[in-house]
C-alpha cells in the first residue's frame, strides 16, 4: 500500500516504488483518492514501475490530442518512461527506474482523483494491465495544458485531451468503481481497517466486492451532453491543484516530450533526456 497525493514528486514515488520492489510485493493498492493530477511524464513514471518493461515496451502511455490550431508541432505521444527526468529534485537523468511487473493493481478513488491520475489509469487499461478501482467515480478530466511564461505570471490554458495506447480516452464522466466504497474519515490512510483500503484487501482474498458495495467492471463512459453537473471540468469547485501538466513550465517546449526514455533492448544503456527548442 502506498499513498500518492499529487503527480509532482518523481523521487519519492519512485522512492517508495524501490522500497516496494525490495520487499518482493505481488500485489498493490494505490491511494489515488485525493490526487488532483501534476505532470504527465510522472504519471507516465509510475505507470511504467507498476506494470514494468515487458508490457510497456513498445506501447503509448499517453497521447497529446490537439485540434488544427495547435501552433508548436505535431501532437505528442508519450511512452512509459523508465528513466529520470533530470529534472531539478527529481530522479538523475537517465537514471533506471525501479519496477514491480505487476499484473493488476488497486487503485482507490474518489471524485478527488482526477487529470495525471486518470491518465495513469488509463494508460493501464490501454495496455491491458487490469486496474480494479475501489472507492467513487474520478472526476472525469481527460484534459491537460502546457505552462505558457508571461511578464511572470504563468497561463495555463486548456490545450490537449489525452489518449491512451488503443486511442481511449474523453472520459469526461470519469471512471466508474469497480467497488462503491464511501471514503472513510474515521480511520488513518493506511489502515487495513479503513474502509477502501479494505474493501481492496477483501477483493484481492475473494476476487469479489465486499458485501454491500455496488460492483462495477465498466469503463468511463465516453463524453456526453447528460454528464451529471457536480462533475463537469468546469464547475467552480475545481481546484485548481487538480491539473494535468506536460513538464515544469521553466523547461521549454517543442514537438517532444520533457525526456527520453533508455533502450529497453539494452538494459545497459541509458540516454540524456532531451528537450527539443
Amino acid at each position: 500500500f502506498t499513498t500518492f497525493n499529487s503527480f509532482t514528486a518523481e523521487k519519492a514515488i519512485a522512492d517508495a516504488i524501490a522500497g516496494l520492489a525490495g520487499q518482493g510485493i505481488s500485489d498493490l493498492v494505490l491511494d489515488l483518492r485525493y490526487n488532483g493530477g501534476g505532470y504527465i511524464y510522472i504519471s507516465s513514471q509510475l505507470g511504467y514501475m507498476v506494470a514494468g518493461l515487458t508490457k510497456t515496451n513498445g506501447k503509448v502511455f499517453e497521447s497529446t490530442l490537439t485540434n488544427d490550431k495547435k501552433p508548436f508541432g505535431a501532437d505528442d505521444a508519450y511512452p512509459f518512461y523508465n528513466v529520470g527526468s533530470g529534472f531539478a529534485g527529481g530522479v538523475a537523468a537517465g537514471q533506471s527506474l525501479p519496477a514491480l511487473n505487476l499484473n493488476r493493481v488497486f487503485v482507490l478513488t474518489t471524485n478527488g482523483s482526477c487529470s495525471a491520475s486518470e491518465s495513469f489509469i488509463n494508460a493501464l487499461r490501454g495496455i491491458d494491465v487490469p486496474v480494479i478501482l475501489i472507492g467513487n467515480t474520478t472526476c472525469g478530466k481527460p484534459y491537460g495544458f502546457v505552462g505558457e511564461d508571461n511578464c511572470g505570471t504563468t497561463y495555463y490554458p486548456i490545450q490537449f485531451t489525452g489518449a491512451n495506447h488503443k486511442f481511449e480516452g474523453d472520459f469526461v464522466n470519469g471512471f466508474a468503481p469497480t467497488c462503491t466504497v464511501p471514503d472513510d474519515f474515521t480511520r488513518s490512510l493506511g489502515d487495513p481497517n479503513e474502509r477502501q483500503l479494505a474493501a481492496a484487501l477483501a477483493y484481492r482474498a475473494t476476487g469479489a466486492c465486499p458485501a454491500g458495495t455496488a460492483a462495477s467492471e465498466q469503463k468511463a463512459a465516453v463524453s456526453t451532453d447528460t454528464q451529471d453537473s457536480s462533475n463537469a471540468v468546469g464547475r467552480a469547485q475545481r481546484e485548481l491543484s487538480q491539473m494535468k501538466l506536460l513538464a515544469p513550465s521553466d523547461v521549454p517546449r517543442g514537438a517532444g516530450g520533457p525526456i527520453v526514455p533508455r533502450k529497453p533492448q539494452n538494459l545497459g544503456e541509458v540516454s540524456l533526456p532531451t528537450v527539443r527548442n
